[in-house]
């Protein structure tokens, strides 16, 4: 899992001419979401290989081991931790730069961002809403009804499971009245 460079890394200086220039330069709010994203993803990936190699690592109990399979081991280790390091860095300049786009954005209500169908007139809003309340109602009577019967079927079935427990233990107890 690699990110993707930002902005030309890795590329000699003048790589980029004219507008394709300014377009590597100015990375949008989105693709730096993108780049956040595949960046912790690349962060919880390091943190599982630091696990799985902490985990098969010996612990140092006075059992002999090879110092050259314990050096190579430490040495992953640190590279992890310092890729770790260096992933944490990008997604603080990540974080940084969508805080700096966003930061002059108005916020839009919740509210305003769920659609509804409004209806006309102020007549129908009375009706509208005593509509709703009959629903509700209805819906709640309807509600009641299925938590009656659902209780009447959970209480036969109990009463099943209890006569077949009795029943299993005359089986047993007959069983062993023979052995």
């Amino acid at each position: 899992m690699s990110t993707p460079p930002l902005a030309g890394a890795g590329m000699p200086p003048g790589a980029f001419t004219g507008p394709q220039a300014q377009a590597a330069r100015e990375v949008n709010t989105a693709s730096l979401c993108r780049i956040g994203q595949e960046t912790v993803q690349d962060i919880v990936y390091r943190t599982m290989e630091i696990f799985q190699l902490l985990r098969n690592m010996q612990l140092p109990n006075g059992v002999t081991y090879h110092t050259g399979t314990y050096q190579d081991r430490l040495a992953k280790l640190l590279d992890h931790l310092r890729q770790l390091s260096i992933l944490f860095r990008k997604l603080r300049l990540v974080y940084d730069k969508c805080n700096e786009n966003c930061a002059g954005l108005d916020p839009i209500p919740i509210e305003q961002l769920i659609p509804y169908v409004e209806e006309d007139g102020s007549k129908n809003d009375d009706r509208g809403a005593s509509g709703q309340l009959r629903f509700a109602s209805e819906e709640r009577t309807e509600i009641a009804e299925v938590n009656k019967k659902l209780k009447q079927k959970n209480q036969q079935l109990k009463q099943i499971m209890d006569q077949l427990r009795n029943l299993i233990w005359d089986i047993n107890a007959m069983l062993a009245m023979r052995n």
